[in-house]
């Protein structure tokens, strides 16, 4: 069944509550997504350029079909509210939700068929709005893509992300760090004579989206970690040239084969510090098949130093440093990765009123050292919001002592994609900017009494949702 054909008496979407459409649709009805008719598609960057520009406003959805006649969105998880309110959390209670989450994992449930799947396209990259994003990269790229993989000696299965960069109609580069998953399981593939599979989707629902994300030991399926945020298990479809299981209400599927043996330079490519890195060359991917909904919206995330690129990759990471840190700095309440340290570079513990003496540094020692990437750690008392950078900021300027609080740690490991790296190396430090007795004999907040704020609520939340006069 080719472009055009839809596959009659396709099931509706099992849980419409947590599709891609739905969660676009719950940001529609709070005002927060915006519709843009206008043919920004006739310019190659002009798609890029509203995203880049409005990327911390509304979410953005282009209407005009273009050529392909698939509108595309973008911008959708931009704040730490808009990734709480697709996972139907608290900001507060995030990364421990997905820390737990990651702890009882849901095993996906086969369905016979998916709205992913309605119509099958000719296996040519050309047919989807695939945008071109930064001036110095080489090509356009598929930001948003869960890539879906299986190790076929072991079974077990692997979601993450990877650039995709066309290179023509069936071929793509996959732009793959060496330590990735996607990349072991590739390598393990190759030496037993085999191409790996994958199934690229776009379009995926919240859940999916901060699932895929996550630093899992090898072998854990981020699938099953999806399942467990949603409360049951993701419904997924086999797909067309492979035994691979897919999101069954996804937008868009792309399947493919990664051809370790094939390699392509990829040139400039754009990162989280909002630079350009040359990684060299990347392994090529033969596109076997593409299936889509009947109207299909494509989704994007805007790369580079963009704050929707940041905080997917910062939620997940949090949620695995927190989980790391409770199991011996038992005070820590909270752990978050800011937009401002690129959503890799910068994290924020809080420590509740039990810690004991030693447990700042204990806990800015060990985030140090759980993630690469990870170069700076503020730590704080449990009255600072680590999401809110301004309260953070507050913290270290009014409770931090230079000479008595900073830990430096030179020539620290790090990731290839630091952007101030030397040889592989990096200086580390932390800062504990909690409250010390000795430094006041008292820490009292200046602030109006408690029920004067609660007698003003009303008037206070009324001017809050807009209105003017009260």
């Amino acid at each position: 069944m080719k472009e055009g054909q839809d596959m009659a008496g396709t099931a509706p979407s099992r849980k419409d509550e947590w599709t891609f459409r739905a969660y676009l649709a719950e940001l529609d009805r709070r005002g927060e997504l915006a519709t843009v008719a206008a043919p920004v598609h006739e310019d190659p960057f002009g798609i890029s350029a509203c995203l880049s520009a409005l990327h911390q406003g509304p979410a953005l959805h282009f209407t005009h079909p273009g050529p392909t006649g698939l509108t595309v969105a973008g911008n959708l998880l931009n704040s730490i509210d808009r990734v709480g309110l697709g996972l139907r959390l608290d900001r507060g209670a995030l990364p421990a939700a997905i820390a737990s989450a990651i702890g009882r994992p849901l095993r996906p449930r086969e369905v016979a068929r998916g709205a992913c799947q309605e119509v099958e396209m000719e296996p040519d990259l050309g047919l989807l709005p695939i945008p071109r994003f930064f001036e110095h990269e080489t090509g356009p790229y598929i930001t948003a893509g869960c890539i879906v993989a299986r190790d076929s000696r072991t079974g077990l299965g692997n979601l993450s992300y990877a650039r995709l960069k066309p290179l023509g109609p069936d071929r793509a580069l996959v732009g793959i760090a060496p330590n990735h998953h996607l990349a072991v399981m590739a390598r393990a593939a190759a030496a037993r004579g085999e191409r790996l599979p994958i199934a690229v989707t776009v379009g995926n629902h919240p859940v999916v989206l901060v699932a895929a994300a996550l630093y899992l030991k090898l072998g854990e399926d981020e699938m099953e970690v999806a399942g467990a945020l949603q409360g049951a298990p993701v419904g997924v479809v086999r797909c067309r040239t492979s035994d691979l299981l897919v999101p069954a209400d996804c937008e868009v599927v792309i399947e493919g084969e990664i051809e370790v043996g094939e390699t392509v330079e990829e040139g400039p490519v754009s990162e989280y510090h909002g630079m350009y890195e040359r990684y060299g060359a990347g392994h090529v991917v033969r596109i076997t098949a593409i299936t889509r909904r009947r109207d299909a919206i494509f989704q994007v995330i805007e790369p580079g130093f963009h704050i929707e690129h940041l905080l997917i990759g910062g939620v997940a990471i949090a949620a695995g440093l927190e989980q790391h840190l409770k199991g011996f700095v038992p005070a820590v309440e909270r752990v978050s990765v800011l937009d401002s340290g690129c959503g890799r570079l910068s994290a924020v513990v809080v420590l509740g009123p039990d810690r004991k003496p030693g447990d700042p540094v204990k806990a800015i020692m060990g985030a140090l050292s759980a993630v690469n990437l990870i170069k700076q750690v503020t730590v704080v008392d449990n009255d600072i919001d680590p999401w809110d950078e301004f309260q953070v900021q507050y913290a270290v300027a009014t409770r931090m002592r230079a000479d008595r609080d900073i830990v430096v740690v030179p020539g620290a490991r790090t990731d290839r994609s630091e952007p101030m790296k030397l040889g592989g190396t990096i200086a580390k430090y932390g800062f504990d900017a909690t409250r010390h007795a000795e430094d006041r004999d008292d820490w009292t907040p200046a602030r109006a009494p408690a029920d004067a704020y609660r007698d003003a609520a009303p008037i206070i939340d009324a001017i809050r949702a807009g209105k003017r006069r009260i």
